[in-house]
């Protein structure tokens, strides 16, 4: 690094987990970089992917929102989702990302056109520019075809054989480089079968995190999924993060310590449990870390998102190992 200059970040996920730790980090001065798997095919993504065949837009696009600093509107604009008609389920920014996909010809240069209309501080990188879909064997050797299949399971807490992509992709070359120039690597939140660890099955990925001089960090959920993660304590997190790495990596390790409001805990125990902490460690690093549910209203059906992290109190977190590096 020369001095002086800015601290670089590099972000490995997927689109709500990225969102949130790219948000908050967006108010420091850090050079940032989000890795996006390229492994989502539901809804709006799903539909595109089919039948325009594009790269997957949804998980980038969230990552564009979280960096942009263009107009509150712009952002809204971007993931304005119709209700009806023809365009029923599609939002406004994955229709965009892939006009600009086929206008310019790269899926690249499309978010690269899309990053300078949204004005973003930083660079959002597709981890694998091939188009691929996420399979996964059980051990009663059903296959779940595709991350949407895989996220609605119910099985996946029985046991599986393997997880893979198909066809096996090569990693988009941008993203060795920024894997190796980065000073602190982020993985995780995220989804841990459908966003982190798609990432990691692209061939390359796991060698640059491995070699890279980087300080990583990973970012253990908040709660479980149910059927999928059922029971997962931290350390069920780590080594299945370490499975696909190949090695324990990580010099920190981030947990939340703040406990929900016992009625969301009871309203959220048919989707899963909290993720409890059973790591004694010198890596953990313990904070609250809950956002905010002042926005709740009563009368509304829940919605998972209410038990979430907040932006701005990961990003102090991250920013501390940022200062002593």
């Amino acid at each position: 690094m020369i001095k002086g200059s800015l601290k670089k970040v590099v972000v490995i996920g997927g689109g709500t987990g990225n969102f949130v730790v790219l948000r908050g980090l967006k108010k420091y001065p850090l050079e940032l970089t989000a890795i996006v798997s390229m492994a989502d095919d539901g809804g709006s993504t799903g539909i595109l992917r089919d039948e325009l065949g594009v790269l997957p837009p949804g998980d980038v696009r969230q990552c564009l929102v979280a960096l942009s600093n263009s107009s509150r509107l712009m952002r809204s604009l971007m993931n304005y989702r119709f209700e009806n008609g023809g365009l029923g389920g599609h939002s406004f920014g994955n229709l965009l990302l892939s006009a600009l996909e086929k206008v310019t010809g790269s899926f690249e240069k499309a978010v690269e056109e899309a990053s300078k209309i949204l004005n973003i501080r930083g660079k959002v990188i597709p981890v694998t520019t091939h188009q691929v879909r996420l399979k996964m064997v059980l051990n009663n050797y059903k296959v779940l075809e595709g991350e949407r299949e895989i996220y609605l399971s119910q099985e996946i807490d029985r046991g599986y054989k393997t997880i893979y992509l198909e066809p096996y992709p090569k990693v988009n070359p941008h993203v060795v480089d920024e894997i190796a120039n980065a000073d602190l690597l982020v993985i995780g939140p995220g989804g841990l079968h459908t966003s982190l660890i798609p990432n990691l099955l692209v061939d390359g990925v796991c060698d640059a995190i491995r070699k890279s001089d980087a300080r990583k960090i990973f970012i253990v959920n908040l709660m479980n999924r149910k059927g999928q993660t059922s029971g997962f304590t931290t350390r069920s997190y780590l080594n299945e993060m370490i499975r696909y790495l190949g090695e324990d990596v990580f010099d920190h390790i981030l947990i939340n310590t703040q406990k929900p409001p016992d009625h969301l805990i009871e309203f959220y125990s048919n989707e899963g449990d909290l993720v409890e902490n059973d790591l004694d460690d010198h890596r953990l690093i313990s904070a609250e870390l809950l956002g905010s549910l002042a926005g709740e209203q009563k009368k509304d059906p829940l919605k998972r998102n209410l038990i979430r992290h907040d932006s701005k109190k990961l990003a102090m977190e991250l920013v501390k190992i940022v200062d002593h590096l």
